[in-house]
């Protein structure tokens, strides 16, 4: 049996060797690759605490929170505190910065997901098992948060107000933003290496994370998306006429196919960016609650389309409030999108058209997780909450 790793001494030996492992074409040490037996990959129902469980039909207290996530948050938030130590070699300094940008008030969706996924796979949050989905959950708030801190930088989105406080480099400075970023990233991964006991689903979990935050992911979404407000002037006018107005620009293109496939053509582009730059995090999330809770293949993967349809619907309504709502509710400046000539659904579809899009979405999110029965309920309501959201 490969040896469970020892949290208290930060024990990474183990989850190295795995790596190469599960992803190596061989290994040096002959006694290691005689390990890898079928007890390393248990069966489904079996005895192993990382085994493939039937999803279960539990029952939550009643009455259900609106959108799934409140009765969530106080673990969630008391988690992120306790991870907030950095050891005695942070300074002071950048700890604060981490802090600052990690514990800001926000709706905790993606460490939610994580749990959710967990229990429509079996885990049932009100006992003690919760516990081995919240290394999850505190590691892609991590990431997540370190995003935020690069995102709202002069140099990329230069925003100066996040969830209605000053941004990381306004309230610190832009030097500390940037390594506050980079160390939040890095301790994602650390928190998963030392906290979740089996090394193999550590593995699984590290490999997912970093598949999410990686090149081809949420980095490689947010630079085609920066990439995309260098596009020429009269698209960029074409597109904010088109938002103010509500009318699609297909119906601009009076039956002129050339223009629509060139408006669906922006569309297809978009999509591609918000499926990396939003949704690959929320499907980590979902992943990495059914890596955790020992879910099967066939459960990660109706999962992964969930998360699909629930970021792209995300990042539609996200656009909406950024046309329609006021930075008081939103929290952060809104209309700015439009200003710098990004690429919006808004702008390419419409008011309307935008939101059926987001109606649209939403629909087929819910069906994914119809499968899980009474034990997906959050995953339901929350589809209905990110549709319904007004921040």
């Amino acid at each position: 049996m490969v040896p469970l790793i020892d949290p208290m001494t930060n024990n990474l030996w183990t989850i190295g060797r795995v790596f190469s492992k599960l992803c190596g074409p061989s290994l040096p040490n002959p006694r290691f690759l005689q390990a890898r037996r079928t007890t390393d990959f248990p069966p489904p129902n079996s005895s192993h605490p990382f085994a493939s469980k039937p999803l279960a039909k539990q029952q939550p207290s009643s009455p259900r929170p609106p959108s799934g996530i409140e009765d969530l948050r106080p673990w969630i938030e008391m988690s992120l505190d306790q991870a907030c130590d950095f050891g005695p070699g942070c300074p002071e300094v950048l700890a604060a910065a981490m802090r600052y940008a990690l514990l800001a008030p926000g709706k905790r969706l993606r460490p939610a997901l994580v749990l959710m996924s967990g229990e429509a796979c079996g885990v049932d949050l009100g006992g003690p098992a919760r516990d081995r989905l919240m290394p999850g959950a505190v590691a892609v708030e991590m990431v997540h948060a370190y995003s935020l801190i690069h995102d709202d930088l002069p140099a990329m989105d230069d925003d100066d107000l996040r969830r209605g406080r000053p941004t990381v480099h306004i309230k610190f400075d832009e030097a500390t933003a940037i390594l506050a970023g980079d160390a939040l990233q890095a301790e994602a991964f650390r928190h998963l290496a030392t906290r979740v006991a089996n090394p193999i689903a550590a593995a699984a979990a590290m490999g997912s994370l970093a598949q999410a935050a990686s090149a081809s992911g949420l980095v490689g979404g947010q630079a085609d998306d920066l990439a995309a407000e260098s596009r020429n002037e009269t698209t960029r006018m074409s597109m904010q006429v088109t938002a103010e107005s509500g009318v699609s620009m297909r119906s601009d293109h009076n039956g002129d196919a050339s223009g629509t496939a060139h408006t669906d053509t922006w569309i297809g582009h978009l999509e591609s960016i918000h499926r990396r730059k939003t949704g690959a995090l929320f499907a980590a999330s979902l992943d990495l609650g059914a890596i955790l809770a020992g879910a099967d293949e066939a459960s990660r993967a109706i999962l992964g389309k969930y998360a699909g349809d629930l970021g792209l619907a995300f990042q539609v309504v996200d656009d909406l409030l950024d046309h329609t709502a006021d930075e008081a509710t939103v929290g952060k400046r809104v209309g700015k999108d439009a200003d710098r000539g990004k690429l919006t659904y808004p702008g390419l579809l419409g008011l309307a058209g935008a939101q059926e899009k987001a109606n649209e979405l939403v629909e087929s999110a819910k069906s994914r997780v119809s499968v899980f029965g009474d034990a997906g309920w959050r995953l339901t309501l929350l589809a209905d909450y990110v549709l319904e959201r007004t921040h």
